[in-house]
């Protein structure tokens, strides 16, 4: 049977090119610099430049370290393995397509069992169904999750359900279905476990742009591949994974974003100062198609849940901030003004009306039909808007208030759930949810089937850990790179922290999972290092990184059993549980 579902959210009735493309590919060092670059800030922080003055100050210490051996035998048989361009390419792009079809294998196999719905499927599943055949979700009757399983998909009512999340990651859920139909329960789930795997491409092709190392992307899309709340939650028909995909999307297009914007900056700036002429305030750039895209990707987002939105003011000041000091950088005199008062009107033009527009496409099938919930609640007697707001549509007037009625709604949630989670204990896992509970003839006796939305201690733990040492990192060095992810990360998770008395669930973390394993793929570049690090330094990072990359896959592997429900002894399952809150 399936646990207890969740609240019932319804009213009570590189540098030089945006890609990278194979000539860059093949010119790539085989993973040769894993290290994180100076920061957007004026050059490098004082501190660091202070600490390689003196570094440098000893002749004799220099002279010393000149002849210290450096890489190792490693190091060299990779570099003769990846001595072709050929070879460079593949292992460009075939690193990553590795592990996600490792990730593709995880998700994937045997998706259809549970054959039955399971936790909030009761709602998602049944809304997306009738949602592509009415264009607007419809009621159910009560308890017809039986009937449902059992095969029969047509028992819905005609009245409009109550709905109080947008539609599109519905509208996803359900393609499946309206495809291939609903009686295996592989369809409910086929498109959740599709963007659950592409994103393990997205993490390890971000981590290697981010990083300039294939090993270290790699390495971050394995551990997005094999970590149980990732495998979980891509094979169980939730919102929460199409919120991380289309987030994650986003992300990777302001990424792109970032080095061709300051590319364009650059010539214009040169090519005024070429004419003879100071740009006091620098150029407003409009050629920003990844501006265009990531808000389009963080308007899907929204589509899915309104949690999306905090992507979208997140990143729309972080590309403000970016921009104010990429004009300081290169010596605009009036860099502050120009980049708030002249660059970033373009840039909120550029983002948020596009992900308007595609958050209220999401909402056409409501829009174009007549039958949808409160459809036509402004048609009613006294309920338009009048005086200088009259010319707006009911449509829209009508839209509106139920969006404001699904937000009071959303205030309201806090009945008491048994796999509640404050998000104050999400980054540790203290309370990980139990989605589903089976117990079935076997293991001499009984074998007990679960699904359980829980991570990778060794991963979420490090991950923590790691965020902390970065957010000192920042402060102290003002890497670029670690500001972008610990963006998303802060996107994804500071929100919850103001609903920490809301019946919210450990699995609601999906959503900024991503940036717990970019935090992870950033430390473990510095731990590497590079080859050209002495022999000692390089052979203990490599080791480390080695030892922790098997503990990580030894313990996915224990743990995948209470992830894809595979039936196991009671004892074994209990044997998972590290915490008492885990059970």
């Amino acid at each position: 049977m399936s646990a207890d579902p969740a609240v019932d959210e319804r009213a009570p009735e590189q540098p030089e090119s945006d890609e990278e493309p194979a000539a860059e590919a093949s010119a790539e060092a085989p993973d040769d610099a894993p290290v994180l670059e100076a920061s957007d800030s004026a050059e490098s922080s004082d501190s660091a430049e202070s600490s390689d003055s003196a570094e440098s100050s000893d002749g004799l210490e220099a002279s010393e370290a000149a002849d210290e051996p450096r890489g190792t035998r490693l190091d060299s048989w990779w570099a003769g393995l990846l001595s072709t361009p050929r070879r460079r390419a593949l292992w460009y792009w075939g690193g990553p397509l590795l592990v996600t079809l490792i990730a593709a294998v995880l998700r994937f196999w045997n998706l259809g069992h549970a054959n039955t719905l399971i936790f909030d499927e009761t709602y998602y599943v049944k809304d997306a169904w009738t949602l592509w055949i009415h264009g607007y979700e419809t009621r159910w009757p009560d308890d017809y999750d039986g009937t449902w399983n059992a095969g029969d998909p047509m028992g819905f009512l005609p009245d409009p359900s109550y709905v109080v999340h947008p539609p599109l990651g519905k509208w996803v859920i359900g393609l499946g279905m309206a495809v291939f139909g609903t009686l295996d329960p592989f369809w409910w789930r086929a498109t959740t476990a599709l963007v659950g795997t592409i994103a393990v491409f997205l993490v390890a092709v971000i981590a290697r742009r981010l990083t300039h190392s294939t090993v270290i992307g790699v390495f971050a899309g394995l551990l997005f591949a094999v970590d149980g709340n990732a495998i979980a939650m891509s094979r169980i028909a939730l919102l929460d994974n199409h919120v991380m995909f289309f987030a994650l999307l986003g992300f990777w297009f302001i990424l792109l974003d970032r080095d061709r914007t300051a590319r364009i900056l650059r010539e214009l700036l040169e090519a005024a100062r070429a004419k003879g002429v100071e740009p006091m305030y620098g150029p407003a750039i409009w050629q920003r198609p990844w501006v265009y895209a990531a808000g389009a990707a963080f308007g899907a987002t929204a589509a899915v849940k309104w949690s999306g939105i905090y992507f979208v003011a997140a990143f729309g000041i972080y590309l403000v901030l970016v921009d104010l000091l990429s004009r300081r950088r290169e010596g605009v005199k009036f860099w502050a003004t120009g980049a708030i008062l002249k660059q970033a009107p373009v840039t909120f033009v550029q983002l948020v009306p596009t992900a308007f527009v595609v958050y209220l496409a999401a909402w056409s099938g409501w829009i174009f039909t007549d039958g949808g919930y409160d459809r036509h609640y402004a048609d009613g007697e006294g309920m338009a808007w009048t005086g200088p707001f009259a010319w707006v549509p009911t449509w829209f007037q009508s839209l509106l208030a139920y969006h404001q009625a699904a937000y009071q709604f959303h205030l309201g949630v806090a009945s008491p759930h048994p796999w509640q989670a404050n998000p104050l204990t999400w980054l540790l896992m203290i309370r990980p949810t139990n989605m589903y509970y089976h117990e079935v003839p076997g293991c001499d006796g009984v074998c007990t089937e679960s699904i359980i939305g829980i991570g990778n201690p060794l991963v979420w733990w490090a991950a923590s850990a790691a965020g902390l040492y970065l957010v000192y990192r920042l402060a102290r060095y003002r890497e670029w790179q670690i500001g972008l992810v610990l963006t998303g990360l802060a996107a994804g998770y500071l929100p919850w922290l103001a609903y920490r008395n809301r019946t919210v669930f450990q699995f609601y973390s999906i959503a900024f999972e991503p940036y717990l394993i970019l935090i992870l793929a950033l430390v473990a570049a510095l731990i590497l290092g590079k080859p050209t690090d002495p022999t000692w330094r390089r052979q203990r990072g490599i080791a480390m990184l080695a030892v922790y990359t098997v503990a990580v896959v030894a313990v996915s592997i224990f743990f995948y059993s209470i992830v894809a429900a595979l039936p196991i002894p009671a004892t074994l399952r209990q044997l998972h549980f590290w915490l008492p809150s885990w059970g």
